[in-house]
């Protein structure tokens, strides 16, 4: 259930997301070009698309940081207020 306080309360992970994400990729870029060196064509495949899933996202998670705090994830959730001026 939504409180209408979720903007000044909520905390999100995206940040934390975002490095998880980048640590992977640098693994999986690692572990694609270690197993092509290595002559391990499967597991270098298996890197690979891991690489592929790791980039998207990472795409993603820039995207929705970039939306800034009222990214909104449906339709079906009505947008919120914008928050009150600070004096």
């Amino acid at each position: 259930m939504r409180t209408g306080s979720e903007p000044a309360t909520a905390r999100s992970a995206l940040r934390m997301r975002f490095w998880l994400s980048l640590w992977g990729l640098v693994w999986f870029i690692a572990g694609t070009v270690g197993f092509v060196l290595v002559g391990q064509p499967g597991w270098a495949a298996v890197c690979g698309a891991l690489w592929l899933v790791a980039t998207v996202d990472l795409a993603l998670v820039v995207r929705h940081i970039r939306q800034g705090p009222h990214y909104q994830p449906g339709r079906d959730i009505p947008p919120y207020s914008p928050p009150a001026p600070r004096r």
